[in-house]
C-alpha cells in the first residue's frame, strides 16, 4: 500500500519569527499515524531552522531546488550533498515556476533528480501542462515527456522518487482541477511508472489544494497526497489538508 504524503512548498516566503511559529504549530498539531507522512520544503536559508525545529518529530523537511552539479564554480547554486548535511529528506525539482521563469529544460530537471537521489535524498519531480497545452489537448503528451526524461535519467533507481502533477494553470490561481480531471492525469502517469517498474512511487497533486477540497482529491485511486503551496504557510489550513 502506498503511503499518503503531503508536502508543503513555502516558495520564497518566510522569516525567522514567522517560521518559528509555523514550525512549532505543525510539530504540535500533526497527528502522525501509520501510512501517512508530512513534510515542508523551505527556502535554503531556513534549512537549519527547520532542522532544529523538526528534529525528533515525525515531520520531515527538504529544499525547493538543487543543483545538478556536485561541486565547482557554480556561483549561487546549492549541491544536493549540502542539503543532506542539513538533514533534508526531500528536494523539489522541476517545479512549474522553475520551468517557466528560469527556463529549466526536461534534461536539466532530470539531471537534478539524479543528483538529488545520488546524495541520498528523495527527489520530488514535478510535471504539468500550461493552460494553452491543456486546451490544445496536449496534456498527456506534455506530462509523459517530462516524466520520461526523469525515468531515463534515474533508470532502475526511479523507485526512490516522488512525482507531483501540478497543472500550471492551477498554481496559485485558486483554480483546481476537478478530482476526476486530476485522477485521469494521475492514472496516465501511474501507467507509465508501472511500465518502468516504479508503480509504487507516490503521486502527489499540486494546484491550489485547500482543506475543503483535499478529501475529494485524496479519495481518487491514484492521488497519494499533495504538494501544497500557499496553504502550507497557514498551520491550521495545512494540517487540515494533511488530516484529510
Amino acid at each position: 500500500m502506498r503511503k499518503k504524503l503531503v508536502v508543503g512548498n513555502w516558495k520564497m516566503n518566510g522569516g525567522l519569527a514567522t517560521n518559528a511559529k509555523l514550525l512549532h504549530a505543525l510539530a504540535g498539531g500533526w497527528d502522525a499515524r501509520a501510512g501517512r507522512a508530512l513534510a515542508v520544503c523551505v527556502p535554503f536559508p531556513y534549512l537549519g531552522q527547520a532542522q532544529a525545529a523538526l528534529m525528533g518529530t515525525t515531520i520531515r523537511w527538504g529544499a525547493q531546488n538543487a543543483s545538478e552539479h556536485a561541486a565547482g564554480a557554480y556561483t549561487g547554486e546549492v549541491a544536493a550533498s549540502m542539503l543532506a548535511e542539513f538533514g533534508c529528506h526531500y528536494a523539489i525539482v522541476g517545479h512549474s515556476e522553475r520551468r517557466q521563469r528560469y527556463r529549466e529544460s526536461d534534461a536539466e530537471v532530470a539531471a537534478k533528480a539524479s543528483a538529488v537521489l545520488a546524495a541520498g535524498l528523495t527527489p520530488i519531480a514535478c510535471v504539468g501542462e500550461t493552460l494553452a497545452e491543456r486546451e490544445a489537448g496536449a496534456t498527456e503528451a506534455v506530462v509523459l515527456r517530462q516524466l520520461d526524461a526523469v525515468l531515463l535519467a534515474l533508470s532502475g533507481a526511479a523507485k526512490g522518487m516522488v512525482v507531483a502533477y501540478e497543472p500550471v494553470w492551477a498554481i496559485g490561481t485558486g483554480k483546481t482541477a476537478r478530482p476526476e480531471e486530476a485522477q485521469a492525469v494521475h492514472a496516465t502517469l501511474r501507467a507509465r511508472l508501472e511500465a518502468s517498474g516504479a508503480g509504487d512511487v507516490p503521486l502527489l497533486y499540486g494546484g491550489s489544494v485547500k482543506g475543503d477540497n483535499a478529501a475529494a482529491l485524496f479519495a481518487q485511486k491514484d492521488i497519494d497526497g499533495a504538494l501544497v503551496g500557499g496553504a502550507s504557510l497557514q498551520a491550521n489550513e495545512f494540517l487540515a489538508i494533511a488530516g484529510a
